[in-house]
């Protein structure tokens, strides 16, 4: 397989999923000979494989892109197969970015119609924009229009994706009612509209705690059919969502293998889900619990970073000072509250901990 490239030909850091993984792409389109809806490339069985992971016919292994409930991912696939959106709802760091874009990949082949929201997306981002040298200069025709990533995810057949769709002011939310439930976008400057074809769909993210911020209207709610990504079940669900990620990412960045600190792997895990959850693994102690959320996607970059570390200034293996100080970065941001949460925690379940003093030592030297 030829590594990724960007549009220089340089070495893409971070490829698109399509890229990154064409191989598995190719391997399941040869083996699909189940019903593909209107221009996908892949029928929802084989999509739901690409994301869940298996092992083909003829020997190649899809490798998982989602650890969690099956049932999700094939409500999820199967909503885009109808002519409702789908809205990935969940807690920050719950993989619903990393699926929108896996989703996109294997129904349409390409996963850069995107729309990322922020409180200063303008509705031109979601509707269409003008050249306006062009505009100055001939007036409103199709060549000054500038189509956004729903208008052409529209008129080719394609997967658009919005990321943070409670981040964009309510007013720009509403433009995709119109797009939702008519398929269709007006564009009356030139008495024209861009309806739909079939294979069009358009996947939203949320996370749950930004209700309130721009909250979804009930009319646009309803055009979204809604799955909610859960955390993690299980630490060992956890653990092997951090190593796989950590491992591909780190062969990205020429760093160490990821089974090489696996034991850290699992420390920053408990510490994450005993801290998150409030309790240790055990039941036997409570304990405070941070301001910040500790999601399995922060736990992902503590490891990198650890890695890196180990890579650069260590011997290349993954130990408690490698990650040490990114744990503390990532619990403590609140530097009164959270700090004292962090320390109670330190002293109370770390220091008594079997087989921890190593990494009891070198939490405490970054905290002090």
């Amino acid at each position: 397989m030829t590594t990724p490239e960007n549009s220089t030909g340089a070495e893409a850091l971070r490829p698109h999923a399509e890229a990154a993984f064409a191989h598995e792409l190719k391997a399941l389109e040869a083996a699909d000979d189940r019903p593909r809806p209107t221009r996908w490339k892949l029928s929802p069985w084989a999509v739901a494989t690409y994301l869940l992971g298996g092992e083909l016919p003829d020997g190649t292994v899809i490798t998982p892109k989602y650890v969690g409930p099956r049932r999700l991912v094939e409500v999820a696939v199967t909503t885009l197969a109808t002519d409702r959106a789908l809205l990935l709802l969940g807690v920050p760091g719950t993989a619903k970015t990393w699926v929108s874009e896996h989703l996109a990949a294997a129904v349409s082949g390409d996963s850069t119609l995107l729309v990322q929201g922020t409180a200063g997306t303008p509705e031109e981002a979601i509707r269409y924009g003008w050249n306006y040298a062009r505009l100055l200069a001939h007036g409103p025709s199709r060549e000054a229009l500038v189509p956004s990533p729903v208008m052409r995810a529209m008129a080719e057949g394609m997967t658009a994706r919005v990321e943070e769709l409670t981040r964009i002011p309510a007013d720009v939310q509403d433009t995709l009612i119109t797009v939702l439930s008519e398929k269709t976008l007006p564009i009356p400057e030139l008495g024209e509209e861009v309806q739909a074809v079939r294979g069009f769909n358009l996947i939203a993210t949320a996370n749950d705690r930004d209700r309130g911020v721009n909250e979804l209207s009930s009319a646009l709610r309803r055009r979204f059919n809604t799955v909610v990504l859960p955390l993690p079940a299980t630490a060992d669900a956890e653990v092997d969502i951090v190593a796989r990620r950590v491992d591909q990412m780190g062969r990205a960045l020429d760093l160490p293998a990821a089974p090489e600190g696996l034991e850290e792997i699992r420390r920053v895990v408990t510490v994450f889900r005993e801290l998150r959850d409030g309790v240790t693994d055990d039941g036997r102690t409570k304990v405070k619990s941070p301001s910040g959320t500790l999601s399995t996607a922060e736990a992902i970059s503590v490891v990198t970073g650890g890695l890196a570390l180990a890579a650069h200034f260590g011997d290349g293996v993954l130990r408690p000072s490698d990650v040490a100080a990114g744990i503390l970065g990532a619990v403590v941001r609140d530097p009164a509250a959270d700090k004292v949460v962090w320390q109670e925690y330190l002293e109370a379940v770390v220091r008594e901990r079997e087989g921890w003093k190593d990494f009891y030592r070198a939490c405490r030297e970054v905290t002090a």
